[in-house]
């Protein structure tokens, strides 16, 4: 048993943002896209499965559902899991980590199942029965086991590093907001790459990077590689047309740009922005809050990831912090609209800003963390 084409595709993504997700994996032009608990499903081969590898920026990774059965003891859940063609989906010799989540199920210590999903597996493809030797240059592949209400979902991981990790941003502060975070979040606030975006609290310069590949039309995996890249069904001379027919698109005639307090964040900020190969079009200087100003160029939108107070940063001592922020957003920044991001809604309040209905809460890094978003600023 092995998963024939097309077959189901998951793609994982932050709790709380399926929505959002499920419009941008749509205006990749997988029209099938469906909203589901924790993601986002569609159906395709394994083109599709490259494909959106290469070009989602809000998912965490993309799972092909491989097989899923009923299995009620640990016996019963070896038997099936060795139905699974092992040897043509994964190669021989492969090193294998299983993952699994137990819910509800008859099938309750998630360790028995995977030491048995393993070992089944590892003798499948000759390891454990001396039948061929682990290859160790290829990464290891995870699976994902699921066992919720005695149904077992079996997965695999085709990203291997998460999707986050575009393979440029080398340099971060002490608590970065994640790539496919950001490019969630902007999404959110209506940026489709045509204005420009601009950061007066930039850390690692996550936010106007992210805006400026998405106007230029880059792929966010162009500079990784990806797991599905050692798998037997893995085509190079169809990747290699797949990532150059995503490839840069015009220049903008704007510019995207940030500040920081920080001279070690801009730094940051900076050298991320070079091995992006971003130096010319985005840009970051030192100075305060209190006086950022934008680029030159039509309005656009300020994308800000303050200190929240939780890991960062007195409480007491950011709400000064953030009515500074407000007031040089109110006087600088008028005609640009505001995205903001913070755990804490009385220090969004202490801006001042004109915020519009809040969203939903959104894991982050053990915290929640909420967007606050602003129409153009009077």
């Amino acid at each position: 048993m092995r998963p024939e084409p097309p077959f189901d595709i998951f793609l994982a993504g932050p709790p709380g943002l399926e929505h959002v997700l499920t419009e941008e994996t749509r205006a990749l032009g997988f029209a099938d896209a469906a909203e589901v608990p924790g993601g986002v499903t569609l159906r395709g081969g394994w083109p599709e499965v490259w494909r959106v590898n290469l070009l989602s920026r809000g998912a965490t990774r993309v799972l092909v559902r491989l097989a899923e059965f009923r299995a009620m003891h640990l016996a019963q859940l070896d038997k099936r899991v060795r139905r699974v063609d092992w040897m043509s989906i994964l190669g021989e010799g492969r090193q294998v980590q299983v993952e699994t989540v137990c819910r509800k199920s008859k099938i309750y210590h998630a360790g028995a199942a995977t030491q048995r999903i393993e070992t089944a597996i590892r003798e499948a493809l000759g390891e454990a029965a001396g039948g061929g030797e682990t290859d160790s240059r290829a990464p290891k592949l995870k699976i994902m086991a699921r066992i919720e209400d005695d149904l077992c979902t079996l997965s695999l991981d085709t990203s291997g590093a998460p999707l986050h990790m575009r393979g440029t941003k080398q340099a971060v502060g002490k608590a970065p907001l994640r790539e496919t975070l950001a490019a969630l979040f902007l999404r959110q606030c209506g940026y489709d790459g045509r204005e420009p975006v601009y950061d007066p609290m930039c850390g690692s310069g996550t936010f106007p990077l992210e805006a400026a590949e998405i106007a230029l039309g880059l792929a966010p995996g162009r500079s990784r590689g990806f797991a599905f890249e050692s798998l037997p069904d893995f085509d190079p001379g169809i990747w290699a047309a797949m990532r150059a027919a995503a490839g840069q698109g015009a220049r903008p005639d704007f510019r995207f740009g940030g500040s920081d307090r920080d001279p070690g964040a801009v730094s940051m900020a900076a050298e991320n922005a070079a091995r992006a190969g971003l130096d010319g079009l985005v840009s970051f200087r030192q100075c305060p809050v209190s006086e950022a100003a934008p680029p030159d160029g039509p309005p656009g939108l300020v994308m800000i990831n303050p200190p929240y107070g939780a890991r960062i940063g007195d409480r007491k001592l950011l709400f000064g912090l953030y009515g500074a922020l407000g007031e040089g957003l109110k006087t600088r920044f008028r005609g640009w609209r505001v995205g903001l991001v913070t755990t804490d809604g009385g220090l969004a309040k202490a801006t001042g800003l004109p915020w519009l209905p809040t969203g939903v809460q959104v894991p982050h890094g053990g915290l929640k963390i909420r967007l606050y978003r602003t129409d153009p600023l009077p």
